[in-house]
């Protein structure tokens, strides 16, 4: 299956990118990969990033495939289709940006962009093998975004190269430093996550929430812990161990906070019967978010961004995986396999607004490549992207015939 809906070329003759469907663009639908949206009017103007990409000279080659209504890690779409992972085309393709990261990974385009909740750049990125990058909140204009409102949604890029992704970053964020961010920063000092602080949740038969807090108890999946461990080692950065309280609390806040928005956001398209399945089961069960629930979780993100601020006050960044499996596979998510896990790392971030990049690692004994995910503070995204430079050379350069 395609990664894109639609096909077009749009724009001058630089560089090709695709532009995930819930990003308006002028005299095209904009669906969101939803039958519920099937007849909505082409967008009267292009939203703010696709207007910069246009004024920047790239050339948009189509809109791009995602998880229904952005409301989804899996990527799978039974009305619009599922794109094929291009690692591996029996695994998930990840969501909800499952088009962007699968046209950029497949080749289709030189790079993409998607938009960030709750994970749906980075874990697309992760599963498919490409950098994907969620800027600082606020950083990148979302007018012209879908859903309208958001306090956790970030419009950002993907690549197969960080050169690339920059020059993306500096067409779509006002005074990105594209030469800052392009120069390789080898001398860094970065803070991995503490192992216990990297546990995942269980699953939840509504697939919304842990059961209980003893649903944090799986470790990192081993081949993703030792494709962390010697991606780190190759980059001769100097470690050190960096507690950072909260990520339970903070995946659930993340949580709470993004069904009560997707609700006010989409809820009205409920009990037609044009929503896929699990789409409608849990935008019906994000109904019932209470305010007090809310609040709870606002209390949540004013304690979590503060702990995330002074674990970032000594280092350049936080180190820490994307995922913390490999991705599954079609075949067991529908059988009923369980993927709340996959955002457990990355939700955090969207509830703290702090900038973090996906870079694709090698897996010792594994084609696969499993993602690290590297968190900035609040505006130093040209700092994360120097760092993801320096990680994407240092590990091309580990991969030559001539170092092997």
């Amino acid at each position: 299956m395609s990664a894109f809906v639609s096909r077009f070329i749009l724009g001058g003759d630089g560089p090709t990118v695709a532009v995930k469907d819930s990003i308006d663009i002028e005299g095209f639908p904009t669906r969101a990969g939803s039958a519920a949206l099937e007849e909505s009017a082409p967008a009267a103007a292009h939203a703010d990033v696709v207007q910069s990409l246009l004024d920047a000279g790239w050339r948009i080659v189509g809109k791009a495939s995602m998880h229904e209504l952005a409301y989804g890690m899996t990527g799978i779409n039974q009305w619009a289709g599922t794109p094929v992972n291009p690692q591996d085309a029996s695994l998930i393709p990840g969501g909800s940006s499952s088009g962007s990261a699968t046209a950029v990974g497949g080749g289709e385009a030189d790079g993409a962009l998607g938009s960030d909740t709750g994970g749906s750049i980075r874990v697309p990125a992760a599963c498919c093998g490409v950098i994907g990058f969620k800027p600082t909140f606020g950083r990148v204009s979302r007018r012209g975004a879908w859903p309208r409102e958001s306090s956790l949604d970030c419009v950002g890029p993907f690549a197969r190269e960080m050169a690339v992704l920059n020059r993306l970053m500096a067409a779509i964020a006002p005074g990105f430093d594209e030469a800052a961010a392009g120069v390789p920063m080898a001398g860094a000092r970065i803070g991995v996550l503490a192992q216990n602080q990297m546990q995942r949740p269980g699953s939840d038969p509504r697939g919304l929430t842990p059961d209980s807090a003893s649903d944090f108890g799986q470790q990192i999946a081993t081949p993703v812990r030792e494709a962390l461990a010697a991606a780190l080692a190759a980059s001769g950065w100097h470690t050190q161990t960096v507690e950072l309280a909260g990520m339970q609390a903070a995946f659930e806040a993340g949580l709470t906070i993004i069904n009560r928005e997707t609700w006010n956001a989409f809820g009205n398209l409920t009990k037609r019967g044009q929503l896929g399945a699990d789409v409608e089961r849990r935008l019906l069960l994000a109904a019932t978010t209470t305010d007090a629930q809310l609040l709870q979780a606002e209390q949540v993100r004013e304690r979590f961004t503060a702990a995330v601020d002074r674990a970032l006050a000594q280092v350049d960044a936080l180190a820490l995986p994307t995922l913390p499996t490999l991705p599954p596979s079609l075949a067991e998510v529908d059988a009923g396999a369980s993927v709340i896990a996959t955002s457990a790392l990355v939700r955090p971030f969207n509830l703290s607004g702090h900038p973090a990049l996906s870079i694709p690692i090698p897996v010792p004994g594994s084609a696969l490549k499993a993602g690290l995910q590297l968190v900035g503070r609040k505006g130093d995204d040209e700092r994360l992207c120097a760092l993801g430079l320096h990680l994407q050379q240092v590990l091309r350069h580990a991969a030559s015939p001539n170092n092997l």
